[in-house]
């Protein structure tokens, strides 16, 4: 007769290796879990410091500004100030933080022509000019961004001199952060002239430090959902 024999310590062994396993796997998903949670967290405390530009009402009051040189300009609600005095260009645009931190403009470039909301690129960064003093925009409330082309042998002081005496559009870019010099960001602005001013448009926005706001899969998902949407309520109503 044959006499199996239980081999407790085999037994003791896989009890613990499965044991071990689960111990992996339920330690895994909190970690997993930990990391979604301070991720969201980061990204809530991101978005109760970050600023976005955008112009003024019209209903905000005039502001006036006075550059390095001694000259000033006045803006009113919605409105910028391009003009040339001597051999300088000086550009102001009014503006209106609509975001809930403060925004730094950091640097600043221009294109002597309308850019349409359809050039989702930006002007590359080496193309952009630093700003030679602070310009710090509260949230929730306006304030004003400066620049200046005090050199004729530019090419590009030409070119915007040109577009100003003809009364074409211009293009703003800026390059701004929030107080801690993150969530770098890039603002087009468009500067139309009409009956003898010129009025401020925003086109788009470019976040530098993350994919957004128009990239990322989580986007690209939400729009497939809706075209879906969209074809199924033009089904049944043609139905």
């Amino acid at each position: 007769m044959l006499v199996l024999g239980t081999d407790w310590a085999t037994l003791s062994s896989l009890a613990t290796a499965a044991g071990t396993l689960v111990l992996a796997i339920a330690t895994f998903a909190a970690v997993r879990s930990s990391n979604q949670s301070a991720r969201v967290a980061e990204m809530a405390l991101q978005e109760q410091r970050r600023p976005m530009l955008a112009p003024s009402r019209f209903s905000d009051p005039v502001q006036k500004l006075m550059f390095g040189d001694g000259h000033w300009v006045t803006t009113e609600g919605g409105q910028a100030a391009a003009q040339q005095v001597d051999d300088v260009i000086y550009l102001a645009i009014s503006l209106r933080n609509v975001g809930n931190g403060i925004g730094v403009c950091q640097a600043w470039a221009v294109t002597p022509r309308l850019e349409r909301a359809g050039g989702v690129e930006h002007l590359p960064e080496a193309d952009f000019r630093l700003q030679t003093r602070d310009l710090y925009i509260p949230p929730g409330d306006i304030g004003m961004w400066q620049g200046a082309l005090r050199d004729p042998e530019d090419p590009l002081f030409e070119a915007v001199a040109r577009a100003l005496e003809s009364e074409q559009a211009i293009t703003i870019e800026l390059l701004y952060s929030d107080q801690m010099g993150a969530q770098r960001t890039i603002t087009r602005f468009s500067l139309i002239a009409k009956e003898g001013a010129r009025y401020t448009s925003m086109t788009r926005h470019w976040f530098l430090e993350w994919e957004g706001p128009r990239s990322g899969p989580e986007l690209e998902e939400a729009r497939r959902l809706a075209g879906e949407r969209v074809v199924a309520r033009r089904s049944s109503v043609q139905s």
